[in-house]
């Protein structure tokens, strides 16, 4: 009997024991479960993040700017509003994608939203500046109706329609149509697949055509504007005739420059979305998206920042006691 007390009492002992290990045992588990290591810092690292948070902060001061200021509400304020929160997104997406590649374990999630991201915001970039051509378009060929309340609510419409249709192709890799699960059938932008890529950038290749025969528009215009100008200039003085032609040659520099930049910024990654594939070089496809994610620094340089009522409103902000705000006519043409 006292043998097989102690046999009972070591059997529950040995069940008690056996019942507490069991209940730490995830806990060992977990400990000797391999943890994610953070890379070391790069200088490639380094450049996402500063770049990230310069195209954020640049851009949304733009945004604040012209939602703040109810005399900045033509058309082609609300277009360029509607740039300044594209490129503002992709700020953003820059420094998500900073934080889950150096700080934080990366996962399936955070890549499908990243890359959303990266892609809603360049669609609705690339987009709005066409809609900033045909605003050009526009206030030249139609001077006289230029500004009113219809041409105000037709903008509003074009951005709505802009923005949905960027969030449902930037919802494309969220939704399933990415090659997380199928690497054969990865383009050379991780996650998105080949065909989604193609897609995309055949249609960046289109609105970039687009955007070239509005400017090419705008020239016609302006030339038969110069004609127009130059039959009647023995009715002007001197010094207009002059003031006339200079300011149309700054204007054919400042045209040059806007479409050298923007098809340098957006040819190349449309191209290179087409032409490669998963087994081409990473190098090649940082090559050309760093110009196209560069467009989102540059673009409020050459759009919103160089417009001189947006530039008069932040002086007036920064320096209230020097600038005064007077009321004015808009001249959408100096965008």
């Amino acid at each position: 009997r006292n043998e097989s007390k102690r046999v009972n009492r070591s059997g529950r002992g040995h069940r008690a024991a056996s019942s507490g290990a069991e209940s730490f045992f995830p806990l060992d588990l977990l400990d000797r479960s391999p943890k994610y290591e953070v890379p070391p810092l790069t200088v490639w690292g380094v450049a996402l993040c500063v770049s990230g948070t310069l195209i954020a902060a640049e851009n949304a001061i733009v945004v604040t700017t012209i939602l703040a200021t109810p005399s900045l509400r033509a058309p082609v304020f609300l277009l360029l509003a509607s740039l300044g929160l594209a490129d503002l997104l992709a700020g953003v997406a820059l420094i998500l994608h900073f934080l889950f590649l150096f700080c934080v374990e990366p996962s399936e999630w955070s890549e499908l939203v990243t890359s959303g991201l990266l892609v809603t915001s360049l669609t609705a970039s690339l987009c709005s500046l066409m809609g900033v051509a045909l605003d050009r378009y526009l206030s030249l060929s139609q001077a006289l109706t230029y500004g009113s309340s219809q041409s105000r609510h037709r903008a509003a419409i074009l951005l709505l329609l802009v923005w949905l249709g960027a969030c449902i192709i930037g919802a494309g890799p969220a939704m399933g149509w990415h090659c997380l699960q199928e690497p054969n059938s990865c383009s050379v932008a991780r996650p998105l697949t080949r065909t989604y890529l193609s897609l995309l950038c055949g249609g960046f290749l289109v609105v970039v055509m687009i955007t070239l025969q509005l400017y090419a528009g705008i020239c016609r215009v302006a030339r038969r504007h110069a004609h127009a100008i130059a039959t009647q200039r023995h009715f002007l003085p001197a010094n207009q005739s002059y003031a006339s032609k200079h300011s149309s040659g700054r204007g054919f520099s400042r045209l040059i420059l806007v479409l050298s930049v923007f098809v340098g910024c957006w040819m190349p990654f449309s191209l290179w979305g087409l032409l490669g594939d998963a087994s081409s070089p990473p190098l090649y496809t940082y090559a050309t998206l760093v110009p196209a994610a560069g467009s989102s620094l540059l673009n409020p340089i050459l759009y919103s920042l160089r417009h001189k009522d947006i530039r008069k409103v932040l002086l007036q902000a920064c320096c209230p006691n020097r600038y005064t705000q007077n009321p004015h006519t808009h001249n959408p043409v100096d965008v």
